[in-house]
């Protein structure tokens, strides 16, 4: 027998089989985290808004309607939907990590905290350029560039038209090229090319 699809579990967890939801959480929590970290630029916040998109969609799963067995596609709208409501925390959190000073050179710790404090600051570089995009815009640019949905799946997690996710991603391609040209980014931060082809 197959592993159980996400709209049976859905379904098992709407009926109130919590060990179903559990399931879920496994199979997609690691995708969001990733989403939200890269439209937040920070670690610990991502962290927190992975709880919240969970916990919404733990509280709405007997009423949420799941469209052609993908849960994944509704995590990503509640996900831009929690981004949505705490924009202007975030928005504040940024602007407050932006007047720090630059960490000094960190020696002997552990190799892993010195990557993520890296991955942080190249991934704040990376959102000083995509915050000149319109907020739609940076939106199917983190769910079709960055968590690599489809057309199809982004239109389903914003609720608009494959249409619309088609020209907003090729306005938000077109102006962070236009943005990066403009731009001399410090040497060891990767281009916008770059980090949106990973």
């Amino acid at each position: 027998m197959g592993e159980p699809t996400d709209l049976e579990l859905w379904q098992q967890a709407a009926a109130g089989h919590s060990p179903a939801f559990g399931v879920l959480y496994e199979r997609h929590a690691r995708a969001i985290y990733n989403y939200l970290f890269r439209r937040c630029a920070d670690w610990g916040l991502a962290e927190d808004l992975t709880s919240v998109v969970f916990l919404d969609a733990y509280r709405r799963r007997a009423t949420a309607r799941i469209d052609e067995e993908k849960v994944l596609p509704w995590l990503y709208g509640v996900a831009t939907n929690v981004l949505r409501n705490q924009r202007r925390s975030v928005r504040r959190h940024a602007e407050a990590l932006r007047r720090l000073a630059p960490p000094e050179p960190v020696t002997g710790l552990a190799g892993d905290a010195v990557e993520r404090i890296d991955a942080e600051r190249r991934m704040r570089a990376v959102l000083a350029a995509v915050q000149e995009l319109p907020q739609s815009d940076q939106e199917v640019l983190a769910l079709c560039v960055w968590s690599e949905l489809s057309y199809e799946d982004a239109a389903l997690a914003l609720g608009v038209p494959i249409g619309t996710v088609r020209s907003r991603l090729s306005r938000a391609r077109r102006r962070l090229t236009d943005v990066t040209e403009t731009r001399r980014p410090a040497p060891d931060v990767p281009s916008i090319e770059r980090i949106c082809e990973s």
